[in-house]
């Protein structure tokens, strides 16, 4: 049949292949160089400055939004899919029909999305109760998505995630976090099944109870000769957080705490000297317990870090050798409004984890006052004005910083409610909230990477979720998720015959073994596993109430 414009074109030759909408991994050299797609790749790259392989193929009726665009050799991008925002897919990556992928997403070789797959990389502002979510923007951290990964059909990847090279994410699954190189991950929230080329487990719990047991083992075989590489003429010198070695009450505090946690005290430890010396550090007037080697003779003692902390190391030393503090903690026995004026008076905006470690040091001052020495009146105004001042949209105290977001008020709650709500069996004023920040802060910190996945931050994020899911099952599989990914980890961090780095890339410590020991034995507790660890904290991280009461 004629047209004005001459005899109809083979279809063809008129527009491009129906089949390429949905099966585009079979165009041939001819696709990819049919006028359409070269047009639609010329536009692009007019529009957005994108990056286009020549052998990449975007088919026809995939919506592409993107304020960048990058695309390796032979990827390709199906008919229906929605592509927008900050997108780089790698060589050989496939995006499905019906996929969506939005915000700030990465992706490295070898890519294959499924139809239906959503992800996320951008997330809404809602903190402010007050504001409309929809006024309230957007942000980005970002997704990362390694090289040979298959992401299924109908599974969501939140902002914040990283998936590592080789993984598999099954159908249906949400990823909230990091995904572990080689690994298979589902459910939702998404954690680990099993690795590649592994069986598949009987049961959700077979490979923790197996890393749980071989790790205890090891750290049980072997503590007494990490205590003996840190002793030095009879005195406990460790790392410090500047990298030098010293001396300091802190660490024979930690090899204390260490070999109790396996039922033990330190090889030739004097007990009687011992107490001696940590009694002796009590300061006269206050009661707390200064530093011989760290007095801030400029500074009220009250303002000396290490004089609150060791209120905590030393006093929970001597009761693990049977003794107690010489005298009352008098600093924390304050009249009306004196110990308002000095918790207010706390840098709660800035240094909320500061904040939070002197209100640790109070309430387990008050401890120390009750059980030994029958002081018991100002612990009820210290929970009073916790009360008052906790955040209701939070469920914290302090507020998040502009470097670091809510990492300082979720690293000051679980210093604050270590000695304060944990320590008295007490229930957390707003525990749902709460819940939600600490995941919002576990989050956003992609679940901690490099040096920040240190013994403080996962320390602060396992403690909190197991002292609400004393009041709550709220969220409860997202938590359960991080215990089994940072259990997972915990035998691959452990060096033999020397404990644990306090930080990834670090050097092994005292403080670093003591802190992941409790750390993993927390994760252990929260899985219900906690009878597979050989450890069990019983110092200044043990999770025991104290059943003295408000």
């Amino acid at each position: 049949m004629d047209h004005a414009n001459g005899p109809q074109a083979p279809v063809n030759e008129q527009r491009e292949a129906r089949r390429l909408q949905y099966l585009t991994w079979e165009h041939i050299v001819s696709d990819l160089g049919h006028p359409a797609h070269l047009a639609r790749k010329a536009q692009l790259r007019r529009s957005c400055g994108a990056e286009l392989a020549e052998s990449s193929y975007i088919a026809e009726n995939a919506a592409i939004f993107t304020e960048s665009l990058t695309m390796g050799e032979r990827s390709w991008i199906a008919g229906h899919a929605l592509v927008r925002g900050h997108v780089i897919l790698g060589d050989d990556c496939t995006i499905n029909p019906y996929a969506c992928i939005s915000g700030t997403v990465t992706c490295g070789n070898g890519v294959r999305i499924a139809s239906h797959a959503s992800i996320v990389g951008f997330n809404h502002g809602f903190d402010d109760p007050a504001v409309p979510i929809h006024r309230q923007g957007v942000n980005s951290i970002g997704i990362t998505i390694g090289d040979d990964v298959w992401i299924g059909a109908n599974s969501v990847v939140l902002d914040g995630a990283t998936i590592g090279n080789g993984a598999v994410i099954a159908a249906g699954a949400v990823v909230t976090g990091d995904i572990p190189t080689m690994s298979i991950a589902g459910g939702v929230p998404a954690r680990v099944l099993r690795s590649r080329g592994s069986a598949p487990r009987k049961s959700g719990t077979g490979d923790i109870e197996d890393q749980l047991v071989r790790l205890g083992q090891k750290a049980k075989d072997q503590w007494p000769d990490i205590l003996a590489r840190w002793k030095t003429q009879g005195a406990y010198e460790s790392l410090e957080a500047d990298g030098v070695r010293r001396p300091a009450i802190r660490h024979l505090c930690d090899a204390i705490e260490i070999a109790a946690g396996f039922g033990h005290l330190p090889p030739d430890l004097n007990i009687s000297e011992t107490v001696e010396l940590l009694q002796g550090l009590q300061e006269r007037e206050t009661g707390l317990f200064p530093d011989e080697h760290s007095r801030m003779h400029d500074k009220a003692l009250r303002d000396d870090p290490k004089a609150l902390y060791n209120v905590l190391s030393a006093g929970y030393a001597l009761e693990l050798l049977g003794s107690s503090p010489r005298q009352p903690v008098h600093a924390v026995e304050l009249g009306i409004g004196e110990l308002d004026e000095w918790l207010s008076a706390l840098p709660w905006s800035t240094r909320a984890w500061h904040a939070g470690s002197v209100v640790d040091a109070i309430g387990t001052a008050m401890y120390f006052n009750a059980k030994y020495f029958g002081l018991r009146h100002s612990r009820q105004q210290l929970f009073e004005w916790l009360s008052r001042n906790a955040n209701s949209v939070s469920g914290l105290w302090g507020e998040p910083t502009a470097g670091e977001g809510w990492l300082q008020p979720v690293n000051g709650f679980y210093r604050l409610t270590r000695g304060t709500y944990a320590q008295f069996g007490a229930a957390l004023p707003h525990p749902h909230a709460s819940l939600e920040t600490v995941h919002l802060n576990y989050r956003n910190h992609k679940g901690f990477v490099a040096a920040k996945y240190n013994a403080c931050n996962l320390l602060d994020t396992i403690h909190p979720l197991l002292l609400i899911a004393r009041q709550t099952d709220y969220r409860r599989a997202d938590g359960e998720a991080i215990a089994r990914n940072l259990i997972l980890r915990a035998l691959d961090r452990w060096r033999d015959g020397e404990g644990f780095p306090f930080a990834d890339g670090g050097e092994p410590s005292l403080q670093g073994t003591e802190m992941w020991l409790s750390v993993i034995h927390l994760a252990a507790d929260f899985l219900g596993l906690a009878d597979h660890f050989a450890f069990v904290p019983k110092g200044v991280h043990r999770t025991a109430t104290v059943g003295l009461g408000l």
